[in-house]
């Protein structure tokens, strides 16, 4: 395992995180134990959860974990988030002042920890002034029952105001970004990967395996099989998958990987782990093991450092491909000020 700064703070993180998503409800209570206290051993040093993982029963396997393991928890990280809808209130949601307080305190007991180490808000709340979010989490802070604050699915402009915003006010400003982010869903490289390196806070893939579609258990021919994740009826997974399987780049990119892999000695999924995780301004990535044998495959990835041809073919072949401005070829012109001799519409538009 190797070890990085956690966006700007000066703590020190894996480079591979263990996701709970589905600890308390996918992944039975036994093996959930065995598959932290793995992580664990391996050098992994930090949890990440949310309150509504569950309903709460991933906060609460956690709690019941750490506290069987008082000897071996103290120095690992943990990281949970607030926003969604935690109960039938209209209040119980977003990130107002009411709800936060009532969030934090009932992560922290479902924990058994007095502070959380990485508190993220679980997304934007368009109905909550961002100076009513920050100044709670400033005082929460400064109370003792967080050490950083993060954010999770937000955009370049939201990321770059709520950044702004805490340093005009001299508050706690947020140091990690949890996003989507693989091989096949690329495009927070237009505006948020930006906004991140400029304010050097550091991110933290979400599904940097794509619900398992890297994992080259698919193929082009074939729907999902029964049992796997993207064939989960009624789920965003599955959703997830349709526009997977539809998209003729994604079936190139996974290719690719099996290939690499294949040369390589490694797996699909570390290949796809290694490649998103060495990517500029990632901190670490969230990985979402549901079995031990899930989990040890991963694993692999956290010292695979990938050759520059290898990461250069991942790069082309993954490339998004958008159509229309300001992320086609017109937005070339205005992103780095720079036309190439051979392309003539680009040559047009300048002049």
């Amino acid at each position: 395992m190797k070890y990085r700064k956690l966006g700007n703070s000066g703590a020190s993180v894996s480079n591979l995180i263990l996701g709970t998503m589905g600890f308390g409800t996918e992944t039975p209570e036994k093996e959930a134990f065995a598959i932290l206290d793995a992580y664990l051993d391996a050098g992994g040093n930090m949890i990440d959860t949310a309150d509504v993982y569950g309903t709460g029963a991933s906060e609460e396997l956690l709690g019941r974990w750490r506290s069987g393991r008082k000897d071996k928890v103290d120095r690992l990280l943990v990281a949970t988030k607030a926003r969604f809808g935690t109960g039938p209130d209209v209040n119980d949601a977003g990130t107002s002042r009411p709800h936060l307080h009532r969030a934090l305190n009932t992560s922290l007991r479902r924990l058994g920890v007095e502070a959380i180490d990485l508190y993220q808000m679980h997304g934007w709340d368009p109905l909550t002034p961002v100076e009513e979010t920050l100044s709670f989490l400033d005082a929460a802070a400064r109370a003792g029952k967080i050490h950083y604050v993060g954010l999770s699915n937000f955009t370049g402009w939201q990321v770059q105001l709520v950044l702004s915003t805490a340093r005009a006010m001299g508050l706690q400003v947020p140091i990690t970004l949890q996003q989507q982010y693989s091989l096949v869903y690329r495009e927070i490289e237009y505006e948020v990967v930006p906004a991140a390196l400029h304010n050097g806070i550091g991110i933290l893939p979400w599904s940097p395996l794509a619900a398992g579609f890297l994992s080259g258990k698919y193929h082009r021919e074939n729907q999902p099989a029964e049992g796997t994740r993207l064939a989960k009826d009624g789920s965003m997974i599955k959703h997830m998958g349709k526009g997977l399987y539809a998209a003729d780049r994604n079936w190139d990119t996974i290719e690719t990987v099996r290939r690499i892999a294949g040369d390589i000695g490694s797996t699909p999924s570390q290949v796809s782990l290694a490649w998103v995780t060495n990517r500029p301004g990632v901190s670490a990535s969230i990985i979402g093991a549901r079995t031990m044998e899930q989990l040890q495959d991963n694993l692999g990835a956290a010292d695979l450092d990938l050759e520059e041809a290898v990461t250069a073919k991942l790069d082309a072949v993954s490339a998004p491909r958008p159509d229309d401005y300001p992320y086609g070829r017109f937005g070339v012109l205005q992103r780095d000020r720079y036309i190439d001799s051979s392309d003539q519409a680009l040559k047009e538009l300048a002049s």
